[in-house]
């Protein structure tokens, strides 16, 4: 399957449980961005998801927004992406359910994130924690997607969507497209704990100079990195085994600048740590300073970005509703016609 313009479909999203990290720009926001250019991408905030943990209901709808604005600000265009909120296509949940019967239960019990969760929620082991495998495979499956960006805690994911699929298309013909994992540049997975480098980065570090946030302030980014740890054997060389904390800013410099590690060698060769930090703090500043900027204009525009969803909304409405009548028609579930008025005008 393909779609009108012949590309290739792209589906990813993000969960609205507070603002991102440095990483998470550049290991999956920057990277969406540039698959613009050549994929159909269709870019959800999965706020159905993060449901499985409690959530306050004023401060969810604001971070669903607030992500929202974020995806806009750091460049997804929605003249070329569909960019839309989760529960606003009810067509999601219903996948899901259906594709729940084609979905074992010892498949489920195997996934390792579920296990993972249970332990650090266990006063809130839910059904929902279980079946979020289920979900993730709904949102990938019901827009005919062929690439899916994944990092290394949703390979697992991903593998079961392709085996639901593979079943469902066994019994009923090929109705899903089976989706292939998108190998990105791997930015985040590079982008380490300023205090801990031997940690990845995380938005739930305890400590706030540990973790640049996408919105932070220049003079917050700033002083960030020049408390970042690095060691003290006073020389800037690529040797993560003895030097994590200077290969980090190596890594975050030239991922900020564009830059190869030669030439970020080249770049330092003074090996003053000092320069290091600071160089590396104005890079990421210069990197986002316009991000949070545009955010601020989204945010104070309620009615511009409300709009830009409902119309995302609407895409992926329609996108999603041909799927689910080839699903629907392939169970043999009878079609209620004023749902599918495309189908009563004939066209397929």
């Amino acid at each position: 399957m393909q779609t009108i313009m012949n590309r290739p479909i792209v589906f990813s999203g993000a969960q609205p449980t507070g603002h991102l990290t440095l990483g998470n720009y550049l290991g999956a926001l920057r990277q969406w961005t540039a698959m613009q250019a050549d994929h159909d991408c269709i870019f959800c905030v999965v706020d159905l998801h993060a449901l499985t943990v409690r959530q306050d209901p004023v401060q969810f709808r604001e971070r669903i927004l607030d992500l929202a604005a974020l995806f806009l600000a750091s460049g997804i265009d929605p003249e070329q992406s569909v960019i839309f909120v989760q529960s606003h296509v009810p067509a999601h949940a219903e996948l899901a359910w259906l594709l729940s019967t084609f979905t074992m239960m010892g498949e489920l019990d195997r996934m390792t994130q579920f296990k993972d969760k249970s332990r650090s929620h266990a006063h809130n082991v839910n059904a929902g924690l279980f079946t979020y495998p289920v979900l993730m495979a709904a949102d990938i499956l019901l827009y005919g997607t062929h690439k899916v960006p994944v990092g290394e805690d949703q390979k697992q994911h991903l593998e079961l969507t392709r085996d639901v699929a593979v079943r469902f298309n066994g019994l009923h013909g090929t109705v899903f497209v089976v989706p292939e994992p998108l190998v990105t540049g791997g930015g985040a997975a590079r982008i380490k704990d300023l205090q801990e480098p031997t940690k990845k980065m995380s938005k739930t570090a305890e400590s706030d100079l540990a973790k640049v946030m996408i919105l932070d302030e220049p003079d917050a980014i700033m002083k960030k990195f020049k408390k970042a740890v690095t060691d003290s054997l006073g020389v800037i060389r690529d040797d993560e085994e003895q030097q994590p904390g200077v290969v980090n800013l190596l890594n975050i410099w030239r991922a900020a600048r564009g830059a190869t590690m030669e030439e970020a060698l080249a770049h330092f060769s003074h090996h003053q740590y000092g320069r290091l930090k600071v160089e590396t703090g104005e890079a990421v500043v210069a990197l986002l300073d316009p991000v949070r900027r545009r955010f601020q204009e989204l945010r104070s525009d309620p009615k511009e970005l409300e709009g830009i969803l409902a119309r995302g909304a609407d895409q992926a409405m329609e996108r999603a509703e041909r799927m689910m009548q080839k699903v629907l028609t392939a169970l043999g579930v009878p079609l209620q016609g004023s749902r599918f008025p495309i189908r009563e005008q004939g066209r397929p």
